[in-house]
């Protein structure tokens, strides 16, 4: 059956100076209203244990906008602003649901701004998108279509840490499933190898921290040469910002790309629940884990066969797939990390990673 997802279409854009100052006063703009409702709430709950609903912080936004000190807010639009609080109000429920941490600041020195526009903010059609207060048209590059009759319920504008401008609009789409398979994989994670499948497959990572390594120790050298505060060192730092969005797009490209396939050829695909975080602490291998981004790869299995009616089975980290032999069964006390092939007691010889990828997958088909 099709189902209706919201879906977010990513675009790169060349803002105009006249736009982009715009846009930098509406970060800005959005930044100090978050902060300035988060400062009210908490003062609210210190001074009288009382919480500040959406409504009271709209109302005192209307104030803000009306005092003189704050007046600049009516020089941008109004419904990023608008949206800044309902973010806020969305983190704070998150909180008391145990889903998130305490809401906290945002500061002028993240890597990343935005601001958010519903439908009174914008227009689109036919492949021009223009935002409120605003004299002409984006300059979007539309390396994609939108799904036809495309009606965009939101358009968020972002700036990252390379002076790169994105909007990403959000549609509603139908998708319909994928033609169903008789085929399942069980997957293996690691480092030198990114995948290992059951097929005994083996899927190198794009280890694009890896390729990129020279140029950035390179640029971050330069950027440590430069005065602080100098406009010479804001260039060396957007080069080394730069550096890092080139690192992360072809990472994320390349798992784009592997999932997809993963999710197309197979009506089942099982994977293990790896500790990323406990991972991460160790630190002879953080830099090669950060580069692997297992977390990314399995949330991009998650939705993609959620969208394309596939299944994805987790099983428990702590199934001994490696030390499993995949032909009889036994189980062996512990194999070292460096031993990447052995021979159990029945005489089967297995290669290490593709033994564990056949344990995950019939542990993931005995679990269903």
């Amino acid at each position: 059956m099709a189902r209706t997802v919201k879906r977010a279409y990513k675009y790169r854009f060349y803002p105009t100076p006249s736009q982009a100052d715009l846009l930098s006063r509406t970060f800005g703009c959005v930044r100090l209203v978050y902060n300035k409702a988060l400062d009210l709430r908490r003062g609210s709950h210190a001074a009288h244990g009382k919480a500040v609903s959406y409504g009271e912080s709209s109302a005192e936004l209307t104030r803000w906008k009306r005092s003189e000190e704050l007046a600049f807010l009516n020089e941008v639009s109004s419904v990023p602003l608008q949206q800044a609080l309902r973010h806020l109000q969305s983190a704070f429920a998150n909180f008391f649901a145990g889903r998130a941490r305490y809401p906290s600041f945002k500061s002028r020195k993240s890597s990343r701004s935005s601001a958010e526009f519903t439908r009174s903010a914008f227009t689109y059609r036919d492949g021009v998108l223009k935002l409120a207060k605003m004299d002409r048209p984006l300059d979007v590059r539309w390396s994609r279509p939108l799904p036809l009759a495309a009606r965009p319920s939101t358009v968020t504008v972002s700036r990252d840490s390379a002076d790169r401008w994105y909007v990403s609009i959000l549609v509603e789409e139908t998708i319909a499933p994928l033609p169903p398979v008789d085929q399942a994989v069980g997957v293996d994670a690691g480092l030198s190898v990114l995948l290992t499948l059951s097929t005994a497959e083996k899927i190198i990572g794009a280890k694009a921290e890896r390729r990129d390594r020279k140029r950035l120790a390179r640029a971050q050298r330069n950027f440590a040469r430069k005065a602080k505060g100098s406009a010479n060192r804001e260039k060396a730092r957007v080069k080394v910002a730069g550096v890092y969005g080139r690192i992360v797009d072809r990472r994320r490209d390349h798992l784009h790309k592997v999932t997809t396939r993963l999710v197309r050829e197979n009506q089942v695909i099982a994977v293990e629940d790896l500790a990323v975080r406990n991972l991460m602490r160790n630190t002879s291998l953080a830099r090669a884990v950060a580069d692997a981004a297992w977390r990314s790869l399995r949330h991009m299995l998650e939705y993609k066969a959620a969208w394309y009616g596939r299944e994805l089975v987790v099983i428990d980290r702590w199934f001994p797939s490696s030390t499993t032999c995949s032909s009889c069964g036994a189980v062996r006390a512990s194999i070292p990390l460096d031993v990447r092939s052995w021979t159990c007691a029945c005489g089967a010889v297995h290669d290490r990673d593709v033994n564990a990828a056949k344990n995950i997958l019939a542990a993931g088909l005995a679990d269903r």
